[in-house]
């Protein structure tokens, strides 16, 4: 595939190597904002791992050139419906994740059997801790929120999530840290008087981020739709 990169920091660089790895070629580095879609026109696949308040305007624009886009950039969920739409709209195709790991995708799936399997079990509390580098921009991360919506929609107790208070009545608690060098590292905690059980995934480095988003746009070429990584991992 000729894929067009959307963005170009330490993922971006990351995905050139990867993509190339796996005999792709890079037909474009889009690394600001001005750019339309017409520079897309001669790729097969975009990626965007770009910045929050960009992200739906990059994929409008992949839309609008016919180019299918997966996309690793959070923080944009306000505008899922909007996106949605548009895919609709555009007969176009999408993949975005919060995190392309394999690993967290089976943090994920398991999170999901062990939290409908609490909420038979009253006398524990629940709440995420999570940690990545400094320099990742939103707080709490995309995989946190995940993680928490997973939980929200099977526990009856827990009416949302709040990230870092003291205060969260029957709100679901996400603690977000950002620490130096810190890949990213997320848990999910159930605590009793009597015991604690958790559930913990911790990335090693940026590969496995990179390598699973090249296979998401290896799934995603020649569809069309809104995909996730359900149906690239087939759980």
């Amino acid at each position: 595939m000729k894929i067009a990169l959307i963005g170009y920091g330490k993922m971006g660089k990351l995905l050139e190597i990867k993509a190339k790895e796996r005999n792709h070629t890079i037909s474009k580095i889009l690394k600001k904002q001005k750019w339309t879609s017409q520079d897309l026109m001669d790729s097969d696949m975009a990626i965007d791992f770009s910045s929050p308040d960009s992200a739906v305007d990059n994929i409008h624009k992949a839309f609008k050139a016919n180019v299918p886009i997966v996309v690793g950039t959070t923080g944009w969920n306000k505008d899922f419906d909007k996106v949605k739409n548009w895919c609709n709209e555009y007969n176009g195709a999408i993949l975005p994740s919060s995190n392309f790991s394999l690993g967290v995708n089976i943090f994920f799936e398991i999170n999901n059997q062990l939290s409908k399997i609490m909420n038979q079990q009253k006398s524990y509390s629940a709440k995420i801790r999570e940690t990545h580098h400094t320099e990742k921009v939103d707080s709490p991360s995309g995989t946190a929120i995940t993680t928490a919506e997973i939980i929200l929609d099977q526990m009856d107790h827990y009416s949302n999530w709040v990230s870092n208070t003291s205060d969260y009545g029957n709100k679901l608690p996400i603690i977000a840290k950002r620490k130096e060098g810190e890949a990213g590292t997320h848990e999910v905690i159930y605590e009793s008087n009597i015991d604690e059980l958790s559930i913990c995934h911790k990335a090693k480095n940026r590969e496995g981020f990179a390598i699973g988003a090249i296979i998401a746009a290896e799934f995603l070429y020649n569809k069309k739709g809104l995909f996730s990584m359900k149906d690239v991992v087939k759980f």
